[in-house]
């Protein structure tokens, strides 16, 4: 269903911009009488005003944290609003495929967060409270974040296929880059197209793109330019990429980025979601590593619609129980796991390098010895039964080249398909604007 926007009148859209500019001058009669408003309609779901002046506090938090420059208060308002309803929209599929974040997982998250700030949940729980920060709707955000992670792996992932060919042919092009551990740190700027746009569409977009990158070439602030214009989600971020290994630069970007210069930006680059500018912050090299590798096999159940997450893991734990009576791994492999790519092969997943499967799985395989057999393991896509089969150590050889150039394409891969994933959803999602101009 397509999106629908319903403009109210002028006077709704000079509150909304007065409200959210004046913020603490406003009487606060006035302003508990406003905060309650529904301002979006997303699916099922809405967003309050109150929704909306909590996260442009944070916002402006975050911005002020990173000495950022602050954006022009309409820019900040419909950049926030977008990243509202691009979220409500995710948690929606979430929901609808059967996503549920259990209890265990989000305390042992919270509990990380805390010991990241070298902090008790006690403490953290306090801290926040200083900053006027309430603890439940934190643990709330924390939620809805797994909750999206977990579902652009699941939903992302299994649409990836990587070819030997497509391996030779990386090998050959950017083996230099490949051989060594190189990290690079990227922001970047998109200008968005909308699918089936036209010509007009495209050349204005394209120009803009053109205008931008001329601006940060005569040195105008990169973090500034994206903040104020990008169309990426890390906008409010600065367009700021992070350090990224030449296994995590999307494939439009690794060519143009291997060969810039620290401080470099690149041409105004095409894909299927927009027009990018990409600007090289810096780069570093190390250490090449031996890597031991794992021969292993699983057994995938997943909830879904109609499998719950419970359902699931009973399934998993009666297959595991056959199993160690004797029944044939393979067979119930082939019979029974979800994974239908490993399934034909009897549950086979053939040598894995570190890293090559998500961080819940690749843990618990590698603390498995051979021959041992795991209990049902929880990862994104739902939970796996793992036999490890034998190990090898594996010197950085042709060997490693090949699987870091699999790695490489599959996260290249994982990037561009996220994107696209993420504009379809949102342009098959219904989203009502209640207040003019916040859609625009």
């Amino acid at each position: 269903m397509a999106h629908t926007m319903t403009a109210t009148s002028a006077l709704g859209t000079l509150f909304l911009t007065l409200f959210l500019a004046a913020g603490t001058t406003v009487h606060a009669q006035e302003r508990d009488r406003f905060m309650d408003r529904i301002i979006a309609v997303v699916g099922e779901d809405v967003i309050t005003q109150r929704e909306l002046v909590s996260r442009i506090d944070l916002t402006e938090q975050q911005l002020a944290q990173r000495d950022a420059q602050m954006p022009n208060r309409d820019v900040l308002v419909r950049q926030v609003m977008e990243r509202m309803v691009v979220e409500r929209v995710q948690l929606q599929e979430a929901e609808r495929v059967g996503i549920n974040i259990d209890e265990i997982t989000l305390n042992r998250t919270m509990e990380n967060i805390a010991a990241e700030n070298n902090l008790t949940l006690l403490q953290l729980r306090n801290a926040l409270a200083a900053e006027g920060v309430d603890f439940a709707a934190f643990r709330q955000q924390i939620r809805d974040e797994l909750t999206i992670a977990q579902l652009r792996r699941r939903q992302v992932d299994n649409r990836l296929r990587v070819s030997e060919q497509e391996i030779d042919d990386l090998i050959a092009a950017e083996s230099g880059a490949i051989d060594r551990d190189v990290r690079y740190q990227l922001s970047h700027i998109l200008i968005a197209l909308p699918q089936g746009a036209d010509s007009g569409t495209i050349a204005t977009a394209q120009k803009k793109a053109e205008e931008l990158r001329a601006r940060a070439r005569s040195g105008e602030d990169f973090s500034s330019l994206a903040i104020n214009h990008s169309d990426a989600p890390d906008a409010l971020d600065g367009g700021d990429m992070g350090w990224r290994g030449a296994a995590d630069l999307p494939t439009l970007f690794a060519r143009n980025v291997i060969l810039m210069r620290p401080g470099e930006i690149s041409q105004v680059l095409r894909s299927p979601s927009g027009f990018h500018i990409v600007k090289l912050i810096d780069r570093e090299a190390g250490a090449e590593q031996k890597v031991s590798q794992t021969r292993a096999r699983h057994i995938l159940i997943s909830p879904d619609r109609i499998r719950t997450e419970e359902e699931a893991l009973v399934q998993a734990r009666s297959l595991h129980s056959r199993i160690r009576q004797g029944a044939p791994f393979g067979d119930l492999a082939r019979a029974h796991s979800d994974d239908a790519g490993s399934a034909a092969r009897g549950g086979e997943l053939g040598w894995l390098s570190p890293g090559e499967t998500v961080p819940a799985f690749d843990e618990a395989m590698r603390s498995l010895a051979v021959g041992e057999l795991s209990p049902p393991i929880q990862s994104p896509f739902g939970w796996h039964i793992i036999e490890v089969l034998e190990r090898r150590e594996v010197d950085a050889s042709r060997e490693l080249l090949r699987a870091r150039a699999q790695e490489i394409l599959q996260n290249r891969k994982r990037e561009e398909e996220t994107e696209l994933w993420l504009r379809r959803l949102r342009d098959e999602a219904f989203v009502e604007y209640r207040i003019e101009g916040l859609g625009a």
